[in-house]
């Protein structure tokens, strides 16, 4: 009996300062010590460059982060799995994600996006700032694709230490490097999609 195809996942982030891209890079970890083959790519940044200079931590995570490819509608293609971690901002995903998925309407009016597996995970500067309405913003956004929702409900008790978001991994950023509980709950939270979406591989 042959081996079945690894899983193909896509991990798209867009990060400020940092956050998201270090939650990307543990998700990105963990799906590939599952056994999934995983792609992490970043959206483009559209911020004028000099608001960018203007800042150093983001003129420095831009720098840190050059070798990472831009995210392109190809690269939600030929995959089984999709993540997405996003900053929040004002209740919703980033301006700079959200004019990525502004170019998937090729993708989804072709039905290329439906019956991937999608979840996602994002971060605010506080614990009440929109964490879990970009979450569900996102999500409503899969159900347009006709995607699988994926999310880490309480199904660990990485879930609980990490603060106990059941939509998805939600970090309140401080500057600070993630905790050994959140980095935990990523690991879960990406742990469990490549294992449903295997699941649903048949």
């Amino acid at each position: 009996m042959t081996n079945p195809a690894p899983v193909r996942m896509t991990i798209v982030y867009y990060s400020t300062y940092g956050t998201n891209h270090q939650m990307a890079e543990v998700a990105a970890e963990a799906a590939r010590e599952a056994g999934a083959e995983v792609r992490v790519v970043k959206a483009r940044e559209t911020a004028p460059q000099e608001v960018v200079n203007s800042q150093d931590a983001w003129k420095a995570q831009q720098e840190r982060t050059a070798h990472i490819p831009e995210a392109t509608p190809a690269d939600l293609e030929n995959v089984d799995a999709i993540m997405i971690s996003s900053p929040t901002r004002w209740g919703g995903a980033t301006s700079q994600l959200r004019a990525y998925i502004d170019t998937l309407g090729g993708l989804w009016a072709s039905g290329v996006l439906a019956n991937k597996t999608f979840s996602a995970m994002t971060s605010a500067q506080n614990a009440h700032g929109g964490q879990e309405t970009t979450l569900q913003t996102l999500y409503v956004m899969a159900m347009h694709w006709g995607a699988i929702i994926v999310t880490p409900g309480y199904t660990d008790p990485a879930v609980f230490a990490a603060g106990g978001n059941p939509y998805g991994v939600s970090v309140t950023a401080n500057g600070e490097p993630l905790s050994e509980e959140i980095k935990a709950a990523i690991r879960h939270q990406a742990r469990r999609q490549v294992e449903i979406t295997r699941q649903l591989k048949g």
